[in-house]
């Protein structure tokens, strides 16, 4: 009874942080760099604000934080680790690692973003050669294959016309739109439309033997993620092995298993077990993470 009262004051608590406290907290950091925002007034976004903006990332990673802190004290307290010196600091830790969460998330949404406008860059390419050899203008090929292709790729081409009907120069728009989406085939592909704008020269049999070259590094990038599986498997399990033993341990024998989350010496041996799991599951990742 006094565990389960002990539970719900801290979910209480907990609750009201993320709601009250939180907004006020995100709301004083904001202030305190708002004019690191203000500078960035009048130049491009970053990707970021496709998804959200800096107000709400901070806002989310307070929430997280906080709710992550409390979630784990409550754990800990429904398993009667009372101990000041363990509770406090393993709720700083996961506070700390929740904090990251939200950040880890967008780079993940911006990351799919990068690739399924890759994924679209053979097509653009494919188009663009077609558009020219129909007679249009690299303005209206644009135009034209932008209404097909959709996704990020329909976004950003929206976007470097947008720049181009106000008058920007459609080379500086290319280049603004490889800032915003960094990829070799881009750039690549870029720096050929500007060489032959410049130069002169058949636009259409450039794009022709870039559509090639995309297409070539592009089913190598495949068959080298379809290689390198079985070892990012590997190091997922290999991390994940030592909390289902755990688990499985603790359900058989809970009495066995108690003095492992109860004193500390059974929280050191907790902590040098996830840093060897850490360290060996970077060490896998780093060897099946192959730079092309």
């Amino acid at each position: 009874m006094i565990d389960i009262l002990a539970l719900i004051l801290v979910f209480v608590a907990v609750t009201w942080i993320v709601w009250v406290v939180t907004p006020v907290l995100a709301q004083i950091g904001l202030e305190r760099t708002a004019g690191r925002y203000v500078k960035t007034e009048g130049k491009q976004q970053g990707p970021m604000y496709r998804f959200t903006t800096p107000e709400r990332l901070a806002q989310a990673c307070w929430s997280a934080a906080f709710l992550g802190a409390g979630v784990l004290a409550s754990i800990l307290i429904i398993f009667n680790v009372l101990n000041p010196y363990i509770l406090i600091p393993l709720s700083l830790l996961a506070g700390l690692f929740c904090y990251q969460i939200p950040k880890w998330w967008l780079k993940r949404r911006i990351a799919k973003r990068n690739r399924l406008f890759e994924m679209k860059l053979t097509d653009l390419t494919l188009g663009l050669a077609n558009g020219l050899r129909a007679g249009a203008a690299l303005p209206q090929s644009l135009e034209l294959v932008s209404r097909d292709l959709g996704g990020p790729m329909t976004e950003e081409l929206t976007l470097v016309l947008h720049e181009y009907r106000l008058g920007m120069d459609l080379p500086e728009s290319l280049n603004r739109l490889c800032e915003r989406m960094p990829c070799e085939d881009l750039s690549l592909l870029v720096t050929a439309i500007k060489l032959t704008m410049q130069s002169g020269g058949s636009l259409a049999e450039v794009l022709d033997r870039i559509t090639d070259t995309i297409r070539q590094r592009t089913e190598f990038q495949e068959r080298l993620r379809t290689m390198t599986a079985q070892g990012r498997f590997e190091a997922i399990a290999m991390a994940a092995a030592p909390a289902v033993a755990f688990a499985i341990l603790f359900f058989l024998d809970r009495e066995l298993m108690m003095p492992l989350v109860q004193t500390k010496i059974g929280w050191c041996a907790i902590a040098a077990v996830v840093f060897l799991e850490t360290v060996g599951f970077l060490i896998i990742n780093k060897i099946v993470t192959i730079d092309v």
